[in-house]
């Protein structure tokens, strides 16, 4: 992701409880690699669509590799954030994938059931090849636009790794939600296949025909794009209060984490207003900007009613650092230190060879997920050779073993993907700071993860996160309300504040 902010190597630790060994250690440790952690990628991974065995044959898996039987979940529709009427055998993880998780504490509102419900309606009835959708079309390809159309829209491209783009689609999809628009998604050959439709009878599928040609190359120099329309004074945000006015066809938001001043102005009420004017708005970005949404006092109410957990946005709605580079050993011990102190894992007997597993000892089985091997084979080489304090018995276990990151790769993307759902399904996490796909795990599980700081104090290598919520990286500095730059955003309102692991990106706090 090539930045001071963008890390290529995440490196994510969890400590999932509860797997009870029934055979010998190595052929625990190849069973479990071989079968169950591909049953979980391709099967139970949300939006992931691949094989697709039979409910039968899961159970058999499972229960021979000792997990437990597997039970329909007593509410599959998850309180309402799954709509009914969908054809479950068209992507099994949609109803199966919260069968791996805890159930999770936090209920949708009934005002967020609502909306969404609302909102599948108008994706059904402005989605691609629908007459609607057609007719908007029509008016792109015509250059100009005078206002609102019955239907309007947020393009989102795709932007850096996976996990930037998980988070930047739940992004521009809550921003939709809010302005009653509805998301389309450009999908490269690289994320082909790797997401079920989230609308019952409709598609977030921008089509291939769609006549705006080139969108990765779009940048902030773009003609159409907002913060050079805005400095240029092609359009003004007072355009907001004309009844009879000529817009551009369409608007393009240049939101990645390196954006300009002009740019970030998006952030800006008078700017929400303007831009909803525009039929057409298309979205690039890296970033999860949803606290800044939380900033614009239009929206405060309406959002307080979707979330009274604040801190549940994205839990709902759903890497080595390049320019301060760690040591392998410092980010090791850092990783054990942390493991250790908050007793997530436990000590080895350095004297007393390992013992081997049994149904009367408690296992506990380690997910790493990483580009580099060695942080596995350091900690499985831990725990393989020696007996741990508490009696327990730890198995370490890495999915892929890629070396570098290959965003532009549909293979890449499945798997990461499916690491990132692994992580999901988690009792403790720990991951390092900055981790986009860490992000995405915690809020799939709802976890609250152990964040390993870039800056260890002494005695403190990792923090606990205050909420479940992703960290706005790169959030803007204009305080929109006073007109001037240089504002700390995190003092505006109290459940908008600096995160742990970044110190100057914004989260959302209960």
């Amino acid at each position: 992701m090539g930045s001071k902010k963008r890390s290529r190597s995440c490196r994510i630790l969890a400590a999932v409880e509860g797997l009870e060994a029934k055979l010998e250690r190595n052929s625990t440790t190849t069973f479990v690699m071989s079968l169950v952690i591909p049953v979980l990628c391709l099967l139970c991974v949300p939006f992931l669509v691949y094989r697709r065995p039979t409910l039968e044959w899961l159970q058999t898996i499972r229960v021979t590799a000792g997990i437990g039987s597997l039970e329909s979940p007593e509410d599959k529709l998850l309180g309402g954030l799954l709509p009914p009427g969908f054809d479950e055998s068209s992507c099994l993880s949609r109803y199966q994938a919260a069968l791996y998780r805890k159930a999770s504490p936090h209920k949708p509102s009934p005002f967020l059931v609502e909306k969404l419900r609302r909102y599948e309606a108008l994706h059904r009835k402005c989605g691609p090849n629908t007459e609607l959708y057609n007719r908007s079309i029509q008016q792109l390809e015509s250059g100009h636009s005078t206002g609102p159309m019955e239907c309007n829209y947020v393009v989102w491209i795709p932007h850096y790794g996976l996990g930037n783009r998980v988070m930047s689609i739940v992004s521009g999809f809550l921003y939709a939600l809010l302005n009653d628009k509805v998301l389309l998604i450009h999908v490269d050959q690289d994320m082909e296949d790797l997401f079920c439709e989230p609308f019952p009878d409709t598609s977030w599928v921008l089509p291939k025909d769609f006549p705006i040609e080139n969108l990765e190359e779009l940048e902030g120099d773009a003609t159409l794009s907002y913060g050079k329309l805005i400095r240029d004074k092609i359009i003004d945000n007072d355009m907001r209060f004309a009844t009879k006015v000529t817009l551009p066809a369409y608007v393009y938001l240049h939101l990645p984490w390196y954006s300009k001043e002009w740019d970030r102005l998006f952030y800006c009420e008078d700017a929400q207003q303007m831009l909803r004017k525009i039929p057409w708005l298309l979205l690039r970005t890296d970033e999860y900007f949803v606290p800044s949404l939380f900033l614009v006092d239009e929206y405060a109410e309406e959002l307080q009613q979707l979330f009274p957990e604040r801190t549940t946005v994205f839990h709902h709605l759903i890497r080595m650092f390049p320019l301060v580079p760690i040591p392998f050993e410092t980010m090791l011990n850092q990783i054990v230190n942390c493991t250790l102190n908050h007793h997530i894992l436990p000590a080895i007997n350095p004297q007393e060879p390992a013992a081997a597993p049994s149904n009367a000892v408690k296992v506990k089985a380690v997910l790493v997920t990483n580009l580099n091997s060695s942080y596995h084979d350091r900690l499985r080489d831990m725990y393989y050779e020696h007996s741990t304090t508490s009696g327990e018995v730890i198995t370490v276990h890495q999915p892929s073993h890629e070396e570098k990151q290959h965003t532009d790769q549909r293979s890449h993307n499945v798997k990461a993907w499916s690491e990132i759902t692994l992580l999901s399904f988690s009792d403790v996490l720990v991951t390092t700071a900055w981790s986009t796909f860490g992000y995405v795990a915690q809020g799939l599980g709802g976890l609250k993860p152990w964040i390993l700081l870039r800056h260890p104090r002494p005695g403190v290598a990792c923090v606990q996160a205050m909420s479940t919520e992703a960290c706005f990286h790169a959030p803007p500095d204009y305080d929109c309300r006073a007109r001037k730059g240089g504002a700390d955003l995190s003092a505006v309102v109290p459940y908008v504040r600096h995160c742990e692991d970044v110190e100057v990106g914004l989260k959302l706090f209960d």
